[in-house]
């Protein structure tokens, strides 16, 4: 888990999750990125990967360019002012996946997946917002960050450039920070990060938010039009180290804003998106091959959302958007998966062996 030095997970979480930020210093103190801005640009070399080259500054052009890349674009690019970005990188890369678990006082089902940026002095992306939550975690170099909840307004965007970049963004807050860091951007506060460095990489842990228009699709129901630009608030978080569990609180919160059961929101919360059942296929053809291992140590595939429900002393468990139900299983065992995405065959063979013959987990 992250290192609050100053105030408590729970003090975060009543104080400053969905309502303001907070830079926390040495959060992972003596950090070293498990990827290399170097490794990073080797990944936008491939297909599988969603990756976009930006450059510009204050008063100059704006480019946007999207992946996959070749060598010699890297070796094209000027010496300052842009930036590479790679999302998704958890999804491949395990040491990347692995740093997840540190935000685990965050539900996990709300997690998105870990983007990467790597910029060179003065890279930047630009002053924007979004309906994320994010933990931006500092790999390498310094970077100037500043933030605003001022002007966070859909029609608050320069005409003609390629990326949402705000017109007016007048800077709140300032902070600096170096490898270790993290800066929490709670939804609809603005954020402009700029490279101090000619080596900077950051690592942002995305937290999507879920638009009513989104949940009422799901439901197969028309958005009434005063709601189309609502969004479900997370409740107070209280049950921190079940990051699996969807409490009844949550439900209620979805419940603000239509008709919708436990069940039904399970389903939403763990559903793929069509790029994400791409790389669940992907992982699954790759691994079809393989025997049950009855000594082996398995994990869930990395792409798999996953979530439970308690209920009347029972738990029913969620993937990709479907209940998966199980026969002569622990209940202890089912929740101790679902919170550890891991599972040992050889003290838990019943639930490794049914995980396995659905195809949701692999060998370690």
């Amino acid at each position: 888990m992250i290192h609050f030095e100053k105030i408590s997970q729970q003090q975060f979480l009543q104080e400053y999750w969905q309502k303001k930020p907070l830079l926390i210093k040495q959060a992972l103190p003596d950090f070293i990125s498990p990827i290399t801005s170097d490794e990073l640009a080797g990944l936008a070399l491939e297909e599988v990967f969603e990756s976009r080259l930006i450059t510009g500054c204050a008063g100059a052009a704006w480019s946007l360019r999207n992946g996959a890349f070749t060598e010699q674009d890297f070796l094209n690019m000027p010496a300052r002012d842009w930036t590479l970005l790679v999302q998704g990188v958890d999804r491949y890369i395990d040491e990347v996946g692995d740093l997840v678990s540190h935000f685990d006082f965050i539900p996990r089902w709300r997690f998105d997946d870990v983007m990467i940026s790597y910029a060179t002095t003065g890279g930047s992306v630009g002053p924007h917002f979004d309906y994320y939550d994010v933990f931006l975690l500092q790999g390498t170099g310094k970077r100037r960050w500043h933030l605003s909840a001022k002007n966070c307004e859909m029609g608050n965007y320069l005409a003609g450039v390629p990326l949402r970049i705000m017109d007016k963004f007048e800077a709140e807050q300032v902070f600096v920070v170096e490898p270790g860091d993290v800066l929490y951007v709670p939804p609809k506060v603005a954020h402009h990060g700029v490279s101090l460095d000619e080596d900077c990489t950051t690592l942002s842990f995305g937290y999507r938010a879920y638009g009513a228009c989104e949940l009422f699709e799901f439901m197969d129901r028309p958005c009434p039009d005063g709601m189309k630009t609502d969004y479900y608030q997370d409740p107070q978080w209280r049950d921190i180290g079940q990051p699996a569990l969807i409490p009844d609180s949550a439900i209620r919160q979805a419940q603000i804003l239509l008709d919708i059961d436990g069940m039904q929101f399970a389903q939403f919360v763990t559903k793929l998106d069509a790029m994400d059942v791409q790389t669940l296929q992907l992982f699954e053809y790759e691994n079809q091959d393989e025997d049950f291992d009855v000594c082996g140590r398995y994990q869930l595939y990395s792409v798999c959302k996953i979530a439970y429900l308690q209920e009347n002393n029972a738990v029913r468990m969620f993937v990709n958007g479907e209940e998966v139900e199980f026969k002569g299983v622990d209940k202890g065992d089912l929740m101790n998966f679902c919170n550890k995405r891991r599972v040992d065959s050889l003290h838990c063979s019943e639930l490794a062996k049914q995980l396995f013959e659905q195809n949701l987990i692999f060998l370690m």
